[in-house]
């Protein structure tokens, strides 16, 4: 009988209570926010009066906003008129922490710096989303792929001489999640000190951390470690994808267990048999004949099936799918791992639940990513203001709603 997937309660969201103020804009900032604003805190995302950019993206960033807007309240204000200013200041005085990724003196200009509203709200948690830390680069501005052409992960990931950037925004929403991270040591440390802190999260850095084992395989070898792209030889005499009569299936056999099981249950007796691939070593030595041979058996098995086995035999194994196919994965589904999503518009889409599980549930989605200042009038509301002074507002033009 299938289970029906649990969310955590909103009462039990482990950042209930949590006050965030978001100044942030395409991935990096949004995605940080997210992690907070899924977690249980309350996330007021600061908007142009046009709305974020990402809401009008085509092509490969339509899926933006989709996906890193839910559980966010809209205010939109035009932080370029002193009052609008003004009115973020005075609401990050209310607030827990203030998430940004701008550049450093547009936020001073604005008088959103973090000494500035430090200084009247000490305990505030800052988070800044940078392209770089502390060093020669700090003012620099970066893109995911800027720091993945310069960081290295292009070379490692594409083939020698033609880099190829990873396809994800990984370094923007790890990024912005080390930020997120960062953050909550500061919250926790605030309830021994009172104080906050200046959090700050660099993509260079983050994608240092990505390929830092490469930089110690070349350190340990000195040798440059091979590009993914060119024909690497993998430490396992069995690890790569393999045709089947209807599709690809990538199968790693990592140990002399592994090996045993996949000589018994796929394989000709010869296979075990061979005194030439008892060890590790002997078969990733082999792997010229080794891998063709196994190709050779592998090719007649249907793609389910093969999967199906490979399972049952506690081997592992994954089908070769298009991002797509995710939406009829049985285990996603089933396990609440897609959210359903309604776009202000009414299209509707499946994003990605937060890969974390508390006492066996997941956090899901309490809010649709919402209209262009949906929670405006209401924000406003909430710090004093009377309905003639937010109309006034609306008519110059400070504010949408």
């Amino acid at each position: 009988m299938t289970e029906t997937p649990t969310y955590l309660s909103d009462d039990s969201l482990p950042l209930r209570g949590i006050k965030v103020l978001e100044l942030s804009h395409m991935i990096m900032g949004p995605a940080g926010g997210l992690v907070l604003a899924d977690l249980g805190a309350e996330v007021i995302k600061v908007e142009p009066l046009d709305g974020d950019r990402t809401r009008r993206l085509k092509g490969s960033g339509i899926g933006y906003f989709p996906v890193f807007s839910r559980n966010k309240q809209s205010l939109a204000v035009d932080l370029k008129s002193a009052e609008g200013q003004a009115l973020v200041r005075e609401l990050a005085q209310g607030c827990d922490m203030l998430l940004e990724n701008f550049r450093d003196d547009s936020l001073v200009q604005y008088g959103l710096d973090y000494p500035t509203l430090s200084a009247s709200n000490p305990g505030l948690i800052y988070i800044s989303l940078k392209g770089f830390l502390s060093g020669p680069y700090k003012q620099r501005t970066a893109l995911d792929e800027v720091v993945q052409m310069m960081g290295g992960m292009a070379y490692i990931n594409g083939g020698t001489g033609a880099p190829q950037r990873v396809a994800p925004s990984i370094n923007d929403i790890l990024g912005g999640t080390f930020g997120v991270v960062g953050a909550l040591a500061a919250l926790h440390d605030r309830q021994r000190t009172g104080r906050g802190r200046h959090v700050r999260a660099g993509l260079f850095e983050n994608n240092l951390l990505l390929v830092a084992q490469f930089i110690a395989q070349y350190q340990l070898t000195g040798t440059p470690p091979i590009p993914m792209g060119d024909k690497r030889t993998p430490p396992w005499g069995v690890y790569d994808i393999f045709d089947t009569q209807d599709g690809r299936v990538f199968v790693a056999v990592v140990s002399d267990a592994n090996w045993q099981t996949f000589c018994r249950d796929f394989l000709p007796p010869t296979f075990g048999e061979d005194a030439r691939l008892r060890t590790a070593i002997q078969r990733e030595a082999a792997r010229p004949w080794l891998v063709p041979a196994v190709a050779e058996v592998l090719k007649e098995w249907k793609t389910a099936e093969l999967c199906a086995a490979l399972e049952a035999a506690g081997l592992s194994y994954g089908p070769i799918r298009q991002p797509h196919d995710l939406l009829e994965d049985r285990h996603l589904n089933e396990g609440g791992a897609l959210l359903p999503t309604t776009m202000p518009d009414g299209t509707r889409v499946a994003a990605a639940a937060l890969p974390i599980e508390f006492d066996g549930r997941k956090v899901g989605k309490r809010l649709d990513p919402q209209p262009v200042g949906a929670q405006t009038r209401e924000i406003l509301r909430g710090m004093g203001l009377d309905e003639t002074r937010i109309d006034a507002l609306v008519s110059q033009g400070v504010v949408g709603a």
